[in-house]
């Protein structure tokens, strides 16, 4: 029905749809994204669709890693394989049966016909044009107009046939995009619509099944640009609404090339949870690549940009004039300084809950930790979280925390800096910390409970003021008792964390290695 001005355009549905041959590429969420923004804006319905024609490069495991990655973003989809749909099948390797009767009517029509040329005829003719050069390449169009029987008295003739478009002289090059304006795309050739193997290209394959499954936009990387005309064709031909157009700006490497995932382990969408980034984090990320920041009024009335936002706050203010065409950089610097955003933005016992994979994963903590494992690591992680950028380095922040009092690993960088003073400075700071409660009362009444400040004055008491050592000195040979390395979380809450006793543990342990 076409649209009047009384009549109002329907809810939007948009699609996003990955082939299962590897790990998902971000691209898949980078274009999910969007796509999810606008329907979701203007009360719409976002699909996920398998194309799964590719046999070749089929794998089974592929989707399910499609799956778990888009819902670790919050990505979610209406309808799909997994949670299917008015318009099941998903997987177009299910739907075979509802090509055919599109392909028969365009033989039928002249709009396509039998190619029995083989791989090696296809090849040879490829080197020939490429040698002489000939500005206008592809199919030569051997097989058109031509019977099985014709064609098999010619040489490179193939039992099983292909089906090609007859892409006509004439064919409207032009189209408009919502968000570069009118593009004008080079002259295809006659492409393959249907395999020897019997299914589709992707070329049919997302024409048939974004009409049957009412997709009103579809959203894209920008290498489509060039295969638009022949979708185009395709609508026109079979009688079908064309949808409207929008070929996203491709992610690129800092030399401007293409994010690949054979060259850029980034290219992986499951290598940003393997990394330890926040999904929230990713998404913001993924938003700027191709969108600008959010502007609203500073306290003098003036215009501030804010690069830090939630979906639902893309997706209300979301207009595709808005997208930056250019290919923008993947900056992981600009990701983790979002990563660290977010982390310092959760509540601590949230944080503690997303690092619990990442440290059982590492050995750090048992696979079900106790009540009070858990416990200490939110302690833990509120000392932590001022400066950790990324999960997975959590890890040997934490791991101090759960070993043996008495068996403390000491990293070599950290034993070697030991003075010749250090028996003496733990020897002082031992009799300083055995004065302190086990509790944080003040039993003695005279403010002394096992508190970090407590900690900390009667160890400056006994080490700064007392031993005349600079805070630095005085306090290395302990950090490393207590956590075996050089550098780690703060010494004196982490002291109160542990607790009395196996502070004195660790303290007399390294003192007896000495």
């Amino acid at each position: 029905m076409t649209t009047t001005a009384s009549t109002p355009d329907p809810a939007p549905r948009l699609r996003v749809a990955p082939s299962p041959t590897g790990d998902p590429h971000v691209g898949t969420a980078y274009m999910a994204l969007f796509n999810l923004a606008f329907a979701r804006k203007h009360g719409g319905a976002f699909v996920l669709r398998v194309e799964d024609t590719d046999r070749a490069r089929f794998r089974a495991d592929s989707e399910a890693q499609l799956f778990d990655t888009l819902d670790w973003l919050g990505l979610t989809w209406d309808e799909g394989p997994d949670v299917g749909g008015p318009y099941a099948p998903y997987r177009q390797s299910e739907r075979l049966d509802t090509y055919a009767p599109y392909v028969e009517k365009l033989i039928e029509d002249g709009h396509a016909y039998y190619c029995w040329c083989s791989a090696d005829r296809l090849k040879e003719l490829r080197a020939e044009q490429e040698k002489s050069k000939m500005s206008v390449t592809g199919y030569d169009r051997l097989c058109h107009g031509k019977t099985r029987e014709e064609r098999a008295k010619l040489p490179g003739f193939s039992e099983t046939p292909v089906v090609r478009m007859l892409v006509p002289d004439d064919v409207p090059l032009e189209f408009d995009d919502l968000i570069r304006g009118t593009l004008k795309a080079p002259r295809p050739d006659d492409q393959v619509i249907r395999k020897a193997d019997g299914f589709p290209t992707y070329h049919l394959a997302v024409v048939v099944d974004d009409h049957e499954m009412g997709i009103t936009h579809v959203v894209r990387g920008e290498e489509w640009i060039s295969s638009t005309p022949k979708h185009l064709l395709l609508y026109r031909w079979l009688g079908l609404p064309e949808p409207k157009f929008a070929h996203m700006p491709l992610l690129r490497n800092a030399n401007k090339s293409k994010i690949s995932k054979r060259k850029n382990p980034e290219a992986r969408l499951t290598w940003f949870r393997e990394e330890g980034y926040l999904p929230e984090a990713l998404v913001n990320f993924l938003a700027l690549l191709g969108y600008p920041p959010i502007i609203e009024a500073g306290e003098g009335g003036e215009r501030v940009e804010r690069e830090v936002f939630s979906f639902a706050e893309f997706s209300e203010g979301f207009e595709w004039t808005k997208v930056n065409p250019v290919g923008p950089i993947f900056d992981l610097t600009k990701l983790d300084w979002l990563n660290g955003v977010y982390i310092r933005d959760l509540e601590t016992h949230e944080l503690a809950a997303r690092l619990l994979p990442h440290l059982v994963a590492e050995g750090v903590l048992p696979q079900n930790p106790s009540l009070g494992e858990f416990g200490r690591l939110k302690a833990v992680t509120a000392l932590i979280q001022p400066r950790l950028t990324h999960l997975t380095k959590a890890g040997p922040q934490v791991a101090p925390f759960y070993v043996p009092d008495d068996a403390v690993p000491v990293d070599d960088d950290a034993r070697a800096q030991l003075k010749d003073d250090a028996p003496a400075v733990l020897d002082a700071a031992i009799e300083a910390l055995e004065g302190l409660p086990t509790d944080e009362g003040d039993i003695f009444g005279e403010g002394r409970g096992w508190t970090h400040a407590h900690i900390e004055a009667a160890l400056r008491a006994a080490l700064v003021e007392g031993m005349g050592l600079k805070p630095k000195v005085a306090f290395g040979p302990l950090r490393t008792a207590i956590s075996g390395k050089r550098v780690s979380p703060p010494l004196f809450e982490s002291m109160e964390i542990l607790g009395r006793h196996s502070t004195l543990v660790r303290l007399r342990t390294l003192r007896a290695s000495l």
